[in-house]
């Protein structure tokens, strides 16, 4: 079960838990205090923002905070806890020792289980793992009975289990705060996004990249604009980046589109040999992201919206020579749509990896041509 990856955890980085510095969220961080310190304490928060901003990071504060702050006062414990100007707890309470040794009775972590017949992740959260919230809610607890729960991806809940959800929060028991965190809220059942209060997290700037991934052991030195350029904001995008060699992987793509119309195709063909093998698949899965990333781009600059940044050696440069006006503009996003559809049908039916990279290629040298 140790070879099991977390999944609520980013290949290469802290898992929430262990993280206590949140950066670029203080506007969401306020309003969450503001709700607490007013005595508008929800029952339940949706987390919202693209994927690895720091929803989870932030679900994990607001559970230290609240299990800490209600056991410090426990003479008046369901009264609202008094302002703060900050989620942090002292760094010796015990709740915060207990959280990291995933010993603490007031807080559930709900995520994506092992199937314990194949000994790999679900794909979906399944209705028992929700239904063990009925047996948390209803123990007892030396701090009067408030429990936090952290639901971590919403989005990854299945019908069966999206329903048992919804009961308790037409329901909520007592004493309780649920934290969902959600990518895309718009996969969620509208009766659960209803019962919720919103908490909408932002992409982080290149300042606020560069403390956390500094934060994540990361040092990225110059390279951290390009990060926050191709990440979209998103730490957590980032992070995969810098691992797994993205922004060199992203530089071979531009240098490609560079050589277009004619591309070479001798380094075509380097690139589509270095996505074969058993242990390639994230590269293939990083390549047609950052494939996807760079025509998008291509088809903004012809549309009047170059990069502010280049995230590669001579990208502008480059774009601007394929993207001349709005025609080529939908060209290549005409181009984006379909090649990058070609290869998600050929990956389904298994074709060679390498055919489907020379395959995308020669699309986009006849959108040059």
């Amino acid at each position: 079960m140790s070879d099991v990856p977390s999944p609520d955890q980013i290949s290469g980085a802290a898992h929430p838990r262990e993280a206590h510095d949140l950066l670029g969220q203080d506007a969401a961080q306020a309003s969450f205090l503001k709700a607490v310190a007013t005595d508008h304490l929800h029952h339940a928060w949706l987390l919202t923002g693209q994927r690895g901003i720091g929803k989870a990071t932030l679900a994990w504060k607001i559970a230290r905070f609240l299990i800490a702050t209600r056991l410090d006062r426990s003479d008046d414990i369901f009264d609202a806890p008094p302002a703060s100007a900050s989620l942090d707890i002292p760094a010796d309470h015990p709740v915060n020792a207990r959280i990291l040794a995933g010993s603490e009775p007031c807080l559930l972590s709900v995520t994506r289980s092992v199937n314990e017949k194949t000994n790999r992740l679900r794909a979906d959260i399944v209705v028992d793992d929700v239904r063990r919230l009925a047996g948390f809610f209803q123990m007892s607890a030396a701090d009067g009975g408030h429990r936090v729960v952290i639901v971590d991806a919403a989005d990854d809940m299945n019908v069966n289990a999206a329903n048992a959800l919804l009961k308790m929060l037409e329901e909520p028991p007592k004493n309780a705060t649920l934290l969902l965190i959600s990518h895309q809220p718009s996969r969620l059942l509208p009766t659960i996004r209803s019962r919720c209060r919103t908490l909408r997290l932002n992409p982080l700037n290149a300042d606020d990249m560069a403390a956390a991934l500094a934060q994540a052991g990361l040092e990225t030195g110059r390279q951290t604009e390009a990060l926050a350029e191709l990440s979209g904001g998103s730490v957590g995008d980032a992070i995969r980046l810098s691992v797994l060699g993205g922004l060199d992987l992203y530089a071979e793509i531009i240098s490609l589109l560079g050589s277009l119309p004619r591309l070479d195709q001798p380094r075509a063909l380097k690139l589509a040999e270095s996505v074969t093998g058993q242990k390639a698949e994230d590269r293939l899965d990083l390549l047609y992201t950052l494939l996807d990333i760079a025509l998008t781009r291509l088809a903004r600059t012809g549309a009047g919206h170059p990069p502010v940044i280049d995230a590669a050696q001579d990208e502008g440069q480059i774009f601007s020579k394929l993207a001349t006006s709005s025609t080529s503009a939908r060209a290549w996003a005409a181009t984006s749509q379909t090649a990058l559809a070609r290869a998600r049908h050929g990956r389904a039916v298994n074709l060679d990896p390498a055919a489907l990279v020379l395959d995308t290629l020669f699309k986009l040298r006849e959108t040059a041509t």
